[in-house]
């Protein structure tokens, strides 16, 4: 499933969230058009998006709800789980910490880092802090993959090469400034000043 493009992988996770809150509900199937409407996309975008992963339903019920999310969950997870870690622990990353915090069973963050010496030992949200020259080894130690970057922008491109110096295989950068990664290293980055700014030019009146 390599080959599915990033926004279909973003759209299953989102499926999968939705999925999972109608299987909270009792609902044991459903159709491509009540998940359009969930997700705010057309049911033309769901009905091809689970083409692509090889699943189809019913004309009278739809999809297997349950079904569904396992399927999902073989794509999107890794059968042994992955550990996370946060770099910077201030008002973002502890609410980053605190929100996966026993919401995904293959996706743990095992550690986070800080160069505040006040932090430092402490536990946020049960996860230890540890100082950022401890990086390369507790991401060695505790085979941690993915890093989050929360740092202060200025901060990033260093926290990024210390990730990649110790092997991470995928980042993702919370920070306005971008960072540069090697190839073999999966880099998503999301800059929330952009998307507000974005927002505020579809709102604006003048």
């Amino acid at each position: 499933m390599k080959h599915l493009p990033h926004k279909t992988i973003e759209r299953l996770s989102q499926y999968r969230r939705a999925l999972l809150l109608c299987h909270a509900k009792g609902m044991t199937h459903i159709y491509s058009h009540e998940i359009a409407k969930i997700q705010h996309i057309t049911a033309v975008q769901v009905r091809r998006d689970i083409m692509l992963i090889g699943y189809t339903g019913t004309l009278r019920k739809g999809y297997n709800v349950k079904e569904l999310i396992d399927l999902i969950g073989q794509i999107i997870d890794s059968v042994e789980g992955i550990n996370v870690c946060v770099a910077g622990i201030g008002n973002l990353g502890r609410a980053i910490t605190n929100y996966f915090s026993g919401k995904r069973t293959k996706l743990s963050i095992v550690a986070v880092f800080d160069v505040d010496k006040s932090k430092i030992g402490k536990k946020y949200h049960g996860i230890e802090c540890y100082a950022i020259e401890e990086m390369a080894r507790v991401i060695k130690d505790k085979k941690i993959e993915i890093g989050i970057i929360t740092v202060p922008a200025e901060d990033a491109p260093a926290i990024s090469e210390m990730m990649v110096k110790a092997k991470i295989k995928g980042i993702l950068n919370y920070t306005p400034k971008p960072v540069n990664v090697p190839s073999e290293v999966y880099l998503e980055e999301y800059d929330m000043i952009t998307s507000l700014e974005k927002v505020a030019f579809f709102v604006k009146t003048d």
